[in-house]
C-alpha cells in the first residue's frame, strides 16, 4: 500500500487523485441512498442510534440555536437536534442530492419542514457566510472528505464565536485484540451484507477501508485544535468502535 501524496489522497486502500476523490465519494453515497438508513441499521444492530443519541446528550441543544449539519445525508441528526431544542433551526447540507432527497422523503422532514433546510454543498467550501450557526455536526462523514483540515477550518468560519464543533465518527479500539476481531467483522460481513442489501458490495468495501484509514482519536483531536478550536476533547463509544470529539470556537 503506498503513501498518499498532496497530490493524491486515500479511496478506501486506494491511492487516488485528489481531484477524483469527491467524484468518486458521490457515487457511493448516491449508489447507496435507498438503502442507507436500513443499512446502518444492519450494520450497527441498531447501536449508530445509540450513539447520535449520546451525540445529543453531550451536545445539549438549546432553544433557538442554529445548526448546520454536514454530510447530513438523510436528516438523522438534524431530526434530533430539533426535537431537543424548541424554536431552533436546522441546515443538512451535503453533496450526495439523492441522500437529501431520501431525507425529504422521511416523515419527520414534513413535521420539521418550517425548521429545516436541504442544501447540496461541498464540506471543504460550505456555501454559507462566516459566523451563520450556533452549532456544526457531521456524522460519519468527514473520514470521506478529501482535505480533512480544510472541511475543519470550514466548520471553524461558519460558526458564530462561542459556537460549537461536534463529529461523531468510527474511531480505533484500543486494545488490539478487540480491534482484529472488529476488523473481521466489518471486512468479512459488512461488505457482504451490501452485496444482499443494496446490491452493491463495493461501496461498502470502500467504507469499511475507509473506516481504518481514519486516524486514531489523539490524532484527530490534534486536528481540530490546529483548525483553531479550543477545549477540544472526546469520548470513546462501544469501546472505541466510534468517537465523539467536542471543539468551541472560543
Amino acid at each position: 500500500m503506498s503513501k498518499a501524496t498532496d497530490d493524491t489522497t486515500h479511496f478506501g486502500f486506494q491511492d487516488v487523485p485528489a481531484s477524483e476523490k469527491a467524484g468518486m465519494v458521490h457515487g457511493v453515497f448516491s449508489r447507496v441512498a435507498s438503502k442507507y438508513d436500513v443499512m446502518n441499521d444492519l450494520m450497527s444492530v441498531g447501536i449508530h442510534r445509540i450513539w447520535k443519541d449520546a451525540m445529543m446528550d453531550w451536545l445539549a441543544p438549546r432553544p433557538g440555536q442554529r445548526l448546520l449539519d454536514v454530510a447530513g445525508g438523510t436528516g438523522d441528526v438534524a431530526f434530533r437536534f430539533l426535537k431537543r431544542a424548541p424554536g431552533a433551526s436546522a441546515v443538512v447540507c451535503d453533496m450526495t442530492e439523492p441522500m437529501l432527497i431520501e431525507g425529504r422523503k422521511r416523515a419527520e422532514a414534513e413535521s420539521m419542514a418550517q425548521s429545516l433546510d436541504w442544501v447540496v454543498g461541498d464540506a471543504m467550501a460550505l456555501p454559507f457566510p462566516d459566523n451563520s450557526f450556533d452549532v456544526y455536526t457531521i456524522s460519519f462523514g468527514i473520514r470521506n472528505v478529501t482535505r480533512i483540515p480544510d472541511a475543519l477550518r470550514e466548520a471553524y468560519r461558519v460558526l458564530r464565536p462561542g459556537g460549537r464543533l461536534m463529529v461523531l465518527e468510527f474511531s480505533q479500539i484500543p486494545n488490539d485484540l478487540l480491534q482484529k476481531a472488529y476488523d473481521l467483522y466489518s471486512f468479512n460481513v459488512i461488505p457482504a451484507m451490501g452485496q444482499i442489501v443494496a446490491g452493491d458490495r463495493a461501496s461498502y468495501q470502500y467504507l469499511v477501508e475507509s473506516i481504518r484509514k481514519f486516524p486514531d482519536q489523539e490524532t484527530f483531536a490534534q486536528m481540530i485544535r490546529e483548525a483553531g478550536f479550543g477545549q477540544v476533547k472526546y469520548r470513546n463509544l462501544s469501546l472505541g468502535i466510534a468517537a465523539l470529539h467536542s471543539g468551541w470556537k472560543l
